[in-house]
């Protein structure tokens, strides 16, 4: 599961005040919920785009501290795709990218450069 934090100043709630609506708007109906660290994450169990198997994403909400975006995409082997399905795989990367900005307010590579900080101050590493 990967976490996502907002833009400094800015609230998951306030960028996407309908989390529901907005991720099956993105992404087909949800079939059912998860929890993640003690909140309710939405699943769709069968994605509209033929690329996903699985979609888990909501709000991940923490006590005194803003809420991030919790997200985790399982994609189906690029070789088990057909030839209409392997046209439906940049869709689904922009649906991925686009679903990710509006939520974060961040473009990919602001994304990219927010998670290699948060690997370089991580201090559970082993040298």
């Amino acid at each position: 599961m990967k976490e996502y934090k907002m833009r400094r100043g800015e609230y998951l709630e306030e960028r996407i005040p309908d989390m529901e609506a907005t991720i099956e708007d993105y992404f087909g109906s949800i079939t059912d919920t998860e929890e993640y660290k003690g909140s309710n994450l939405y699943v769709i169990g069968e994605p509209t785009n033929p690329v996903f198997e699985k979609i888990i994403a909501g709000t991940v909400e923490y006590s005194g501290k803003k809420d991030k975006l919790g997200v985790e995409f399982h994609e189906r082997d690029p070789t088990e795709l057909g030839p209409d399905e392997l046209e439906a795989a940049g869709d689904a990367v922009d649906a991925k990218n686009d679903f990710l900005l509006e939520a974060t307010g961040r473009d990919a590579k602001s994304r990219r450069e927010s998670m290699k900080r948060k690997v370089e101050d991580d201090p559970d590493h082993d040298f």
